[in-house]
């Protein structure tokens, strides 16, 4: 059976940071769909385009065209990839107001990958305060790894990493696996000792503790 998986991206400019870091994603679960001996049609749907109509559809209810197509096609995946630039430390207004034109139900079960492209690395904690909560709202499934995508990030092991694995949870959602052990036992979520063992480091591992930070303002 072949799955259906679609990618909904809402960069602004062109070329877009946010695009880019979408087809990296699109690319690797591709790649650990094709690896498990799956078939799966990856589809990219661009939200600059649609804006005027997402506008539209805000006043009217009634999506309408290529938007009403869209819409369609993002109730109909089997699992989603959603990527958003960071404006003010959230989703970008044209992201929010395409998903709040969805039934509240429209994505109930459905697994969805939540990442997002921005200046700085800081802003990482906008996929779990703003992305993770909308989809639950929408009762999605979200896999636990999103993928914050700095400037600085691209062309590192480090977003090669947080890319693979959370494409690898995606891809053994929609396969019907879950998210325990078994993935990472079959080699589509690397190990840590393995990691390690290679040289790889990560700034993301790399956390202060707070009783520490605590005596620092102390002092």
């Amino acid at each position: 059976m072949t799955r259906r998986i679609v990618a909904v991206t809402a960069g602004l400019s062109e070329p877009s940071s946010t695009r880019l870091l979408t087809d990296r994603l699109t690319e690797a679960v591709d790649r650990h769909v094709t690896a498990r001996g799956e078939a799966a049609t990856v589809e990219v749907i661009e939200l600059r385009p649609l804006a005027r109509a997402i506008a539209d559809q805000m006043l009217t209810r009634f999506p309408t065209g290529d938007l009403k197509a869209a819409i369609e096609t993002v109730i109909g995946a089997d699992a989603i990839i959603a990527v958003t630039p960071v404006f003010s430390g959230s989703y970008s207004g044209l992201f929010k107001s395409f998903f709040d034109n969805l039934d509240v139900n429209a994505l109930e079960g459905k697994p969805v990958l939540v990442a997002a492209t921005g200046g700085s690395s800081r802003h990482s904690l906008m996929l779990d305060h703003a992305m993770r909560p909308l989809f639950s709202y929408l009762h999605a499934s979200v896999v636990p790894t999103g993928v914050m995508a700095a400037t600085d990030d691209f062309g590192t092991t480090g977003l090669d990493r947080r890319v693979d694995r959370a494409a690898a949870e995606l891809v053994t959602a929609v396969l019907g696996a879950g998210f325990g052990g078994g993935a990472a036992h079959a080699g589509f979520l690397p190990a840590d000792d393995e990691q390690r063992e290679a040289g790889f480091t990560d700034r993301f591992d790399e956390v202060t503790d707070f009783t520490e930070l605590l005596r620092r303002v102390s002092d």
